[in-house]
């Protein structure tokens, strides 16, 4: 049953798909991950449905997963298939335009997401990481695929290899957001964009995107080699001691 953290609305053929647990900086949670893929998955076959947008609203995008509900998550069930596995799947096989609008900080998945994304909207104030080596872990998301090919080698190698965390400004000169816009502003500029991409021949939307993207087959395949190396990285010595560092950290 949805928990209020996933707000799901539809207006003028867009679903919108709303992060709203600002106490926790929009941390994701399984049951999270599971609304917005269930948001995701049934808008595939929706006609009335031509777009979606995914928000934090104001202040914030996602600050990535709640690591203390991701450690109960992999504990409790090791062999399943995680949430979070699952959105990314709902991400790649998507055919539908998706709509990012990232006002604030967006961490981890919230940065990978973006790379599934058609149009990314960022206010001047938000800030893009995906910080898994620190955790000694390794991208998710097809990242690893993903944002080379959008924003070139080098650039990839900082954010994913060397754990930097890149400014509106230089996502948008990297090539992953469309456009800077003022706080606040972002999610009435995405509803604009919507609206211009409603007004399109849907065939020829679906037909048009499927052309500039990677296949689904491609995007799928990296996600389960990203998978199982990150699997073996949550055992190693690295990473016990990182979870560690943090488990501690949040006691005092």
């Amino acid at each position: 049953m949805p928990n209020g953290n996933i707000v799901v609305t539809e207006e003028r053929g867009t679903r919108v798909i709303t992060l709203r647990r600002p106490g926790k900086k929009n941390a994701i949670t399984q049951d999270m991950y599971r609304e917005m893929s269930h948001a995701i998955d049934t808008a595939q076959n929706n006609p009335d449905i031509r777009c979606m947008i995914i928000t934090g609203g104001s202040g914030v995008f996602t600050a990535g997963d709640d690591i203390d509900d991701f450690m109960r998550a992999d504990t409790a069930r090791p062999e399943t298939l995680s949430e979070g596995a699952k959105f990314l799947y709902s991400l790649a096989l998507n055919v539908k335009p998706i709509i990012a609008a990232v006002d604030g900080a967006s961490i981890g998945v919230g940065t990978v997401m973006l790379f599934h994304c058609d149009y990314v909207l960022a206010s001047n104030a938000a800030t893009f990481s995906a910080p898994y080596i620190h955790l000694g872990l390794v991208p998710v998301g097809a990242a690893s695929l993903l944002m080379p090919n959008t924003m070139g080698y080098q650039r990839a190698f900082a954010m994913l290899v060397m754990g930097r965390t890149f400014s509106a400004a230089e996502a948008h000169a990297a090539g992953f957001v469309n456009t800077v816009v003022s706080p606040g502003h972002t999610e009435v500029e995405a509803r604009k964009v919507a609206r211009d991409i409603c007004r399109l021949p849907a065939e020829a939307v679906a037909t048009s995107r499927k052309l500039l993207r990677a296949p689904a087959e491609e995007l799928t395949r990296r996600i389960d080699q990203e998978g199982h190396l990150f699997g073996e990285r949550l055992k190693s010595e690295e990473a016990v001691a990182a979870f560690n560092a943090f488990a501690n950290r949040k006691k005092k």
